[in-house]
């Protein structure tokens, strides 16, 4: 049994019902404060949090039991020393009330429970090692943190978002004049009056955070969010070496790939804002969604389309560019999946809630928003998962993979109620393979009973099969059909014996 999405949610009435996830670990502390339950306070703080559980052991089959602590005021007191010792522990984010003890089947059980790390606290590491000593979750292990991770949570820490910073090794022509040009033609679309449309390139460019005049020389620089938005691909690589941009079609079975545009292929700029409306038309071209019309006017841009939107917008929005793997953006038949390097920020539990938005690229968000594309208050992906659910598609799904960080979003098209159909048609195939199955051994066992070379009446073949009457007639009369077995005599007497 898990406690949910909240470790403050754990009740220590339920003790028999718990078992050890990601999210609560039992250590026995036998001979006082375990040395890796460190490593548990570590990774729990830079996961989702969690509940250790001192004085408690667990079974072979997962289940818990109390092994007691001896003295668990001197536990408690070498705990918060050892937490407050900074050589031993980077920060200590708990709190008196986050340790608790209770006594369970007669023995002194304590309880630390470990909240999410903020931020610009993570990583929190142990013993000095930033980098040898920092600790993540996954599954219901703690495992030791690459250097990658680490300095993915280093990144993560400041309120500048690194798409933020200027390039000064770069001038402006870096930037690709036509994407660039074809921006600004989509933001005079989107806001045909806004006092920004008469600037000339730089400035207009420093005012939507895709440059910034530098304080060493006085000149216009493109910032990484303007790289990445409007440079050329071999040019982002330079600041991002793992920058990779994929949109992979697979609509038939028997092709690979029946469509396919990667950043690195040459034969275009590479850039976001490029990618974006390259594939956002290949991904709504066949939209499964039901003819809405305004009138007499069909309506083009219905709510799965804004859908679409927000999620590609999100997936740029809340990448990290220097992680391996890039941007994988899949299309099946029966479904769309987004991936994007890092984790996520707010975590799967906040993002599912909506309300609180803390995007990766803040400089990125803006600009996507200047066009229209992408929602700044946080409620985009409940109302992705709104929209799924009013068009009656199954709910899509949120992963989180490491090594590397990995976020996952699937967007089936299929509908629940077709689901459901197409698992009692399996259930019935499966049944009439299985009934097909019974019957074949049927007949091996009536050629077997009359190969003796007697003559058998249906009553007596359908005693040996332990079978009724009308089943055993059904099974003759195919045999028959099929000429491995013969009948004689009329209908009341009738017997059958091998051809």
């Amino acid at each position: 049994m898990d406690f949910g999405e909240n470790p403050m949610d754990f009740d220590i009435r339920k003790f028999e019902e718990y078992r050890e996830n990601n999210r609560l670990e039992v250590k026995k502390a036998e001979g006082g404060l375990p040395v890796n339950m460190w490593d548990t306070y570590s990774s729990f703080a830079n996961s989702y949090g969690g509940v250790i559980l001192l004085g408690v052991g667990e079974r072979q089959d997962g289940s818990f039991y109390t092994t007691g602590l001896k003295n668990e005021q001197k536990l408690i007191k070498n705990f918060w020393n050892t937490i407050n010792d900074s050589k031993k522990v980077s920060k200590n984010i708990l709190t008196e009330s986050d340790l608790q003890t209770y006594e369970v089947n007669g023995d002194v059980v304590l309880s630390i429970h470990v909240p999410k790390a903020r931020r610009e606290d993570k990583p929190i590491y142990l013993d000095d090692k930033i980098f040898d000593k920092s600790f993540r979750r996954n599954g219901e292990g703690d495992y030791s943190c690459t250097r990658e991770e680490v300095l993915a949570m280093i990144r993560d820490q400041t309120e500048d978002t690194p798409d933020m910073r200027i390039l000064e090794n770069f001038d402006m022509d870096v930037l690709n004049k036509d994407t660039v040009h074809a921006y600004r033609n989509r933001h005079n679309v989107a806001r045909p009056t806004h006092v920004w449309g008469n600037l000339d390139d730089d400035a207009y460019l420093e005012r939507i955070g895709a440059a910034k005049i530098s304080d060493n020389d006085g000149k216009y620089h493109p910032t990484a969010a303007g790289l990445l938005m409007f440079g050329e691909e071999y040019k982002i690589l330079y600041v991002y070496p793992e920058y990779f941009l994929d949109y992979r079609e697979m609509l038939d079975p028997t092709i690979r790939w029946t469509d396919r545009v990667q950043s690195e292929s040459g034969d275009w700029t590479g850039n976001l804002f490029d990618f974006f409306f390259r594939i956002y038309p290949k991904i709504t071209r066949d939209l499964k969604i039901p003819f809405q019309t305004d009138g007499l006017t069909r309506i083009e841009d219905t709510p799965v389309h804004k859908a679409i939107r927000e999620a590609l917008a999100n997936c740029f929005d809340n990448a990290d560019f220097f992680v391996e793997r890039g941007i994988v953006i899949k299309k099946d038949p029966d479904k769309l999946v987004i991936e994007n390097p890092g984790y996520i920020r707010t975590g799967i539990d906040q993002m599912l809630k909506g309300g609180v938005s803390d995007p990766r690229n803040k400089a990125l968000i803006k600009m996507f928003n200047m066009i229209g594309i992408g929602e700044r208050a946080g409620s985009g992906v409940p109302d992705i998962f709104a929209i799924w659910d009013e068009y009656g598609w199954d709910k899509p799904v949120i992963e989180e993979q490491y090594h590397p960080d990995r976020t996952i979003l699937t967007l089936p098209f299929t509908k629940r109620a077709e689901k459901a159909s197409r698992k009692n048609k399996q259930k019935k195939q499966a049944e009439k393979t299985s009934e097909s199955g019974k019957t074949q051994a049927n007949k091996e066992k009536v050629i077997a009973f009359v190969s003796s070379g007697g003559e058998y009446s249906a009553a007596e073949i359908a005693e040996m099969l332990d079978l009724s009457p009308a089943r055993t007639r059904v099974i003759l009369k195919e045999m028959c059909d099929e000429g491995h077995i013969e009948s004689t005599g009329g209908t009341k007497g009738r017997r059958y014996r091998m051809k």
